[in-house]
């Protein structure tokens, strides 16, 4: 008797230890749980020690979805049912899809999806598969707006194309307690022939480019090379005119200096000629006739100069004229 009564007490403990620990549920930070009491829903868990009613009140479980790498290198995606309900923000790395632009082109793309749940109790009975009513959602939308766009668009237009998934899943998500706080397209790719003509494009564009530069650069040298002959050409005629002008005002001033000379020389004589009282004409006779000895003697050859019997007149000019400066002196 006293052995079944210890092992009764061994079992009513044992019961009691399950009891309790089924009783009592830790929930871990930025984690809840749903608990239903009879079926029907009871309350959210909050993070820390809460306790429930052991085989009447449970918790609901919801679908979680994960990424696996299997043996060949392929990833597999992989949906288990738990009843921990992770309120951390989430992300969904989408298998790439076939879609069609408005120009017909099919075009495989992958997005990237980054969700938070906000109501544990909608993203439990709103929805039956939260993971992939999400997918299907995103794959339908992204159908959507890749089909109002053309292809070159769609390259160029990736923060359009993601502000508007955003809006959409966010609006079609929130019944399900879910936010959609961003989505991204991680890969856009065309068929091959569409990226071989785009890249023959691109090919050809870069040479146009190049040659437009080419020709601007040919311009602007030509430009350039005409405003420095241009420069050359009016320095130079400016420097002849300024020569000119130079050459032009030391002759002139020459031929003043010239007469002034001259005027000078004049006055002196006439002085001179009206000091000794001597006959002008005589004197201007007596200058001619010396001048007309210069040339007679100037040559290099050997001359026999005859003198006129009149010119003993013309001696005794100079005569009176070597007088004459002799007075002046």
């Amino acid at each position: 008797m006293y052995a079944v009564s210890i092992f009764l007490a061994i079992v009513v403990l044992i019961l009691a230890i399950v009891i309790i620990s089924a009783g009592v549920k830790v929930v871990p930070q930025s984690e809840t749980r749903v608990v239903e009491r009879l079926g029907r829903f009871h309350s959210v868990l909050s993070p820390g020690l809460n306790f429930i009613i052991p085989f009447v009140d449970r918790t609901k479980t919801i679908y979680t979805r994960s990424i696996q790498n299997s043996i060949g290198g392929r990833t597999m995606v992989r949906l288990t049912s738990t009843p921990v309900i992770d309120l951390r923000e989430q992300v969904y790395d989408f298998p790439s899809q076939q879609v069609i632009t408005r120009d017909n082109v099919t075009t495989e793309i992958n997005a990237l999806l980054y969700f938070q749940i906000t109501d544990p109790k909608k993203a439990v009975y709103e929805i039956d598969n939260l993971p992939n009513a999400i997918e299907k959602l995103t794959q339908t939308s992204l159908r959507n707006v890749i089909g109002e766009l053309e292809l070159d668009e769609t390259l160029t237009s990736r923060d359009t194309i993601n502000s508007k998934l955003q809006v959409i899943l966010d609006d079609a998500t929130n019944k399900w307690g879910v936010k959609v706080n961003r989505v991204e397209l991680q890969d856009i790719t065309p068929p091959e022939s569409v990226r071989v003509a785009m890249e023959k494009q691109m090919q050809a564009e870069r040479n146009r480019r190049a040659e437009i530069l080419n020709a601007e650069g040919e311009k602007q040298s030509l430009i350039l090379r005409s405003e420095g002959e241009k420069t050359s050409k009016i320095n130079q005629a400016q420097a002849v005119k300024e020569a000119e002008v130079l050459r032009a005002e030391g002759e002139a001033k020459a031929i003043i200096l010239n007469a002034q000379a001259e005027a000078d020389a004049i006055r002196k004589v006439a002085e001179a000629v009206a000091a000794s009282k001597t006959d002008p004409a005589t004197y201007m006779l007596a200058m001619k006739y010396i001048e007309t000895l210069k040339d007679m003697t100037s040559g290099k050859d050997n001359k026999t100069v005859f003198m006129p019997y009149e010119a003993s007149s013309v001696l005794s000019s100079i005569g009176s004229i070597k007088n004459l400066f002799s007075q002046n002196q």
